[in-house]
């Protein structure tokens, strides 16, 4: 028997190694050793050397291998125990979805979970096989994702600004701290005077959007920070916008809480430290990506949330109606939760705290007009002790009844609401604003809101978006305000004049899907079923099948939530270590609710109790409207630790990290190949369209369908539930345990299985040849000219000149060693360069360069590195020229 496991880890190019040795005798107790040391790949190779030839002699079996290998894997998730000992669970498949900066994001394709216990020491119980079953109906293969160098807890606002700031800075406001016995240089033993490495500034992650904070925390404080992978729930998607060539990467990322975490009925309303049921936040990430690096690149990011409203109800599923009554469970006359998640919003989001709330506000039977009502009275009651430049902003909009208004479009008023919104809050760029708008300034663009400075804008303030459930119509109005977002995130990269996008656009139209799989993906983790309404049924463009489909869609939410909706809400509370299996106690699924479990006020009294007026966090207020948490202070100086990194290291070399020389690469499992992109998914495939993204087009024009009519592109859609927009590459698995390499690495296209989570659409043999047509492009639209066709007289004539020429010249060139004086003027100097008499290859002099394109190129490459040159007053005058023009 195994007495102990050994985890070796490397990084990318498998040039660093840390091992881990996990004990394999302890019955119960979790016993890791992290030597801490960072080996090379000839160490670590003499180290399971020396362990396999220890083992072999200990057990007297010279023939046989001392040391094996159990399982290759991609990253930690946690460690678990149950009523026996622990389980380590282990990321065995991935697949990338999508990059920021260089930085990877991949999403979780297959897990394994390993018992760490020997067989001689385990100590069996009955129920532990059952609660194995709960644990694994946590599908880790579906959602969620992670990377290894890019923090997907935060924001992209936070990772660039934060993690940014000048080291001087950091090394200041340190200084003032010392004697708080703190000292972010001392855990590394960095030099921090002189020196010519890098340093790198790393944060702890926002463990409110982290789910495996609980498996981890047994090892947090035993080994390196660098063992800790930490993995969101939700969505990731990125698609490619081509501008005349120029690609644009939209990244989507939604981030689902960890806390007072559940699937619908189940969990409604906020628990009593003010998280709310079904909390995402959901950020729109925007960047040019002809220029990779965070440094050098253009950047910028919309971030807006969606959750339950902030209350104490519920509704009761025990009558099984559609829709069960709503039910207010305590009388909260101060507004107490609803002041503890305003406070959270206020410390992560700055202000102003904008709700949007979509509630129907006229019933015949009082309904959903509870909730307005109470959240309004809280609202109202909150706001009077508020500054009033950073009071709570109320939109109350009865969106259904819109909806069934025929005079109305729902739509056009919602762009009036994300209009005002995105003015407030303005968005996140990391580049200050283009000359080009200071010479061509926009009305809305000089009206927008946020914080304006040097290096760029900040986003300050959230839109916060909320319906009963917060599915249907919360996804159609963050859409919405995404789409107004992104027109300004364009105008402020200086890739459209105004800022304004239109439907039935290609940008708008690969912006609409991405949003569409992201509603799907978050409504089946929380409603059992994709949305139900769409953005085309808001437009009232859906075509008639949808209406049998969303029935399907009702029914499927109709029984999910009242027949498997425990099951998974029991899996939820034990994978997030809301509830621990303890001997003597009773069992996860003896207790008759789990109202306890979320609600720690029930089982002890709160320590302090909140003023009843000055409800908020007395530092959070004082830097309104900036985030508190975005704020160089000590509080947030001690969540940062900075590294010393040589300059040519793997860790900061965004090329090895992107491009991977080391490995053998394919175009066909390139990712950036492979996404969604706008010019071949969207744009139509005739000659002579405008090929502009932002062309409006008609239905039939586009490369896909708007209206969805084709059935075999509709099932293809409604069947990717959880898989992003972009056709992913091929999922990476790990070899086999039989491999016998002693490395104890694996490469990542060993072994690799195609998989495309969108279905393929099977046809019958009638319709292949409608298929194809649909596909294939005719030839003479796509080149102008049939090569099946016979070539005419005058071109096969003007073909045979050609060859005859190309003929005579070779001959000349072979025969002719010294031509006459008379034509050597005229006869081009090639010297032949192969050994072979017939071979066409010849060498021929470069091209000179003057120095002025010397100096143009120079300034080019100088521009990628973030070293601008300065406009000199010819190249000013002449772009003033232009602009005035063409648009004055």
């Amino acid at each position: 028997m195994a007495e102990r496991y050994f985890l070796v880890g490397s990084n990318h190019a498998e040039t660093k190694y840390r091992v881990l040795k996990i004990d394999r005798t302890e019955p119960k107790d979790l016993v890791i050793i992290d030597d801490r040391h960072v080996y090379t790949q000839q160490e670590v190779r003499e180290l399971l050397g020396r362990l396999d030839l220890g083992n072999r002699t200990k057990t007297a079996q010279k023939g046989a291998s001392g040391l094996f290998r159990a399982v290759s894997a991609f990253g930690v998730v946690g460690f678990v125990r149950f009523l026996e000992g622990y389980y380590i669970v282990l990321i065995t498949k991935r697949r990338k979805m999508a990059d920021i900066g260089g930085h990877a994001i991949y999403k979780i394709e297959d897990t394994n979970m390993i018992y760490i216990p020997n067989d001689s020491v385990r100590i069996t119980h009955p129920d532990e096989a059952r609660y194995l079953r709960i644990f694994q109906n946590v599908d880790l293969s579906s959602n969620f994702y992670f990377s290894y160098s890019y923090d997907l807890s935060h924001s992209l606002q936070y990772n660039l600004t934060v993690l940014r700031m000048p080291l001087e800075m950091l090394k200041s406001e340190t200084s003032k701290t010392r004697q708080e016995s703190f000292d972010i240089f001392e855990d590394e033993g960095l030099i921090t005077q002189g020196g010519s490495g890098v340093f790198g500034i790393s944060s702890e992650p926002y463990m409110k959007y982290v789910w495996n904070g609980e498996l981890l925390d047994i090892i947090k404080t035993t080994v390196h920070r660098d063992w800790l992978l930490y993995i969101i729930h939700g969505f990731c998607g990125q698609s490619k916008l081509l501008i005349y060539g120029r690609p644009v990467y939209v990244t989507l990322i939604a981030r689902r809480s960890s806390k007072f975490a559940g699937t619908r009925f189940l969990k409604r309303g906020a628990n009593c430290e003010g998280d709310v049921a079904n909390e995402v936040e959901t950020e729109q990430i925007l960047c040019d990506a002809s220029v990779m690096s965070f440094t050098a690149g253009s950047y910028s990011s919309y971030v807006q949330v969606r959750g339950s409203v902030p209350l104490y109800w519920s509704q009761d599923i025990s009558t099984m109606m559609p829709k069960p009554p709503i039910t207010l469970d305590q009388a909260d006359p101060f507004a107490h939760v609803a002041a503890l998640h305003f406070d959270q919003m206020l410390q992560r989001f700055g202000s102003p705290i904008i709700i949007l709330n979509l509630v129907k506000e006229r019933e015949k039977r009082k309904h959903e007009r509870i909730l307005s009502e109470e959240l309004v009275a809280a609202v109202t009651y909150l706001n009077q002790f508020l500054p009033p430049e950073h009071t709570i902003v109320y939109i109350p909009w009865d969106m259904a009844k819109y909806t069934k208004s025929k005079l109305c479009n729902v739509l056009d008023r919602l762009n009036v609401i994300a209009e005002s919104v995105v003015k407030k809050t303005g968005f996140f760029v990391n580049r200050p604003d283009s000359y080009c708008s200071t010479l061509r300034p926009d009305e809305k663009w000089n009206e927008l809101g946020g914080c304006v400075n040097p290096t760029g804008r900040l986003q300050t303030g959230i839109l916060r978006t909320n319906c009963v459930d917060c599915l249907d119509r919360t996804n159609t109005a963050q859409f919405m305000v995404g789409k107004c977002a992104l027109a300004y995130q364009l105008y402020s990269l200086g890739l459209i004049d105004k800022p304004n996008l239109q439907f039935d656009t290609d940008a708008v139209r690969l912006f609409e899907e991405l949003y569409e799989d992201h509603g799907d993906t978050l409504s089946l983790q929380y409603g059992g079923s994709q949305l139900v309404h769409r953005v085309k049924t808001y437009r009232k463009i859906a075509p008639w099948t949808q209406h049998s489909k969303d029935i399907m869609q009702t029914l499927s939410r109709y029984y999910s939530n009242a027949f498997s909706d425990a099951d998974r809400q029991d899996s939820i509370n034990l994978f997030l270590g809301v509830f621990h299996p303890t001997e003597g106690k009773p069992h996860l699924w003896e207790l008759p609710t789990d109202f306890y479990l979320h609600h720690k006020n029930t089982m002890s009294l709160l320590p302090t109790r909140r003023s009843y007026t000055h409800w908020w966090t007395p530092e959070v207020i004082q830097h309104l409207p900036l985030p508190y948490d975005e704020v160089i202070c000590a509080a947030n100086l001690k969540k940062l630790m900075v590294k010393k990194f040589h300059r040519c290291e793997e860790e900061i070399d965004i090329h090895n990290e992107f491009f991977r020389p080391h490995e053998l690469s394919s175009f066909d499992d390139t990712f950036c190949l492979a996404m969604t992109s706008s010019a071949r998914d969207f744009m139509p495939k005739t000659v002579g369209i405008d090929p502009s993204p932002f062309t409006v087009r008609k239905p039939d024009e586009t490369g896909k369908s708007v209206l969805g009519n084709k059935s075999n592109r509709e099932e293809a859609v409604l069947q990717r539930k959880t898989a992003a927009s972009a056709p992913p590459p091929p999922s990476e698995e790990a070899v086999s345990s039989s491999s016998e390499d002693d490395s104890g690495t694996d490469r990542e296209d060993e072994g690799s299985v195609s998989q495309r989570s969108t279905p393929v659409k099977m046809t019958d043999p009638g319709d292949s040849t409608k298929v194809t047509e649909n596909v294939v492009q005719p030839m003479k639209e796509v080149y102008g000219v049939n090569l099946s066709d016979t070539l005419s007289e005058e071109d096969f004539s003007i073909y045979a000149r050609f060859v005859q020429l190309g003929q005579s010249q070779h001959k000349q060139d072979r025969n002719s060693q010294q031509p006459c004086s008379r034509c050597s003027d005229r006869v081009i100097k090639l010297t032949p360069i192969s050994a072979f008499s017939q071979d066409n290859i010849y060498e021929v002099q470069p091209p000179r360069v003057d120095r002025k394109s010397t100096e143009i190129f120079q300034a080019h490459i100088q521009a990628s590195r973030g070293i601008m040159q300065p406009l000199g007053k010819e190249d000013t005058a002449m772009y003033r020229e232009y602009i005035r023009n063409r648009y004055l």
